[in-house]
C-alpha cells in the first residue's frame, strides 16, 4: 500500500483530518497498523487538550421502535464542527444512543444531570439501611458506593452497559467516538416517550 493509499484508508477508517493522517503516515511510512495506532493516540491527545470548545453543531436523532409503535425517543448529540456533524460514524453513534434509550429507559444523561437533592436523599436512605449492620465503616462505604453504582447503571445513560456490547458502557463508547473523530462530542439531552 502506498503512502497516499494509507492516508485515504486512515481517513476512511478514522474520520480524522487529512493533516493528521498525513502526519501518521510520515511517521510510519508503509506500516499501516502502526500509523493507525499513532493516529488514534494523536487524536486522543489532541481531543483532551482542546478543553471546552464551543459546540454549535450536532444532530438530533429520532427513533421510533418498529415492532411496538408506542415507544420513541429523540437524542441531541453536539460537536464542534459541521465536518463531524456530517460524519457517518457520528450519525451511527447518535442512532445507537437512540436505540439504547428506547431499550434501557434511562432518566438522566449522566450523574451531573441528577438533582443533588435526589442523590443526598438516596445516600441517606442507603446509610440508614446499613447503619445497624455492625459492619466496619470502610465496608459500609463500599456498600453505599455499590448501591450508587447500581443506581447509576439504571438511570444514567452514560453509566449503562451498551446493549450491543456488554463489555463496555456508553461512557466508553463516547470516549471512543471522541478519539476517533478527534473532537469533543457530548450527549446534551434526550427524551423518551412510551404509550
Amino acid at each position: 500500500m502506498t503512502n497516499a493509499q494509507m492516508i485515504v484508508e486512515l481517513r476512511k477508517e478514522t474520520g480524522a483530518s487529512f493533516s493528521y493522517c498525513k502526519e501518521a503516515v510520515e511517521k510510519f511510512p508503509g506500516e499501516y497498523n502502526k500509523a493507525k495506532e499513532y493516529l488514534v493516540e494523536l487524536l486522543r491527545n489532541t481531543n483532551s487538550s482542546r478543553g471546552e470548545k464551543e459546540m454549535k453543531n450536532g444532530i438530533i436523532e429520532v427513533y421510533t421502535h418498529g415492532s411496538v409503535k408506542g415507544i420513541a425517543c429523540m437524542v441531541e448529540v453536539v460537536c464542534e464542527t459541521d465536518f463531524v456533524a456530517k460524519n457517518e460514524e457520528f450519525h451511527k453513534f447518535a442512532h445507537d444512543l437512540a436505540l439504547q434509550i428506547v431499550a434501557s429507559n434511562p432518566i438522566y444523561v449522566d450523574v451531573n444531570s441528577i438533582p443533588e437533592e435526589e442523590l443526598i436523599k438516596l445516600k441517606a436512605q442507603w446509610e440508614a439501611e446499613v447503619a445497624n449492620s455492625g459492619k466496619p465503616a470502610q465496608i459500609v462505604e463500599k456498600i453505599i458506593q455499590g448501591k450508587l453504582d447500581k443506581y447509576l447503571s439504571e438511570v444514567s445513560l452514560v453509566d449503562q452497559v451498551f446493549f450491543k456490547n456488554d463489555s463496555i458502557k456508553i461512557r466508553d463508547l463516547l470516549k471512543e467516538i471522541n478519539a476517533k473523530l478527534g473532537e469533543n462530542i457530548k450527549i446534551s439531552r434526550f427524551i423518551r416517550w412510551q404509550i
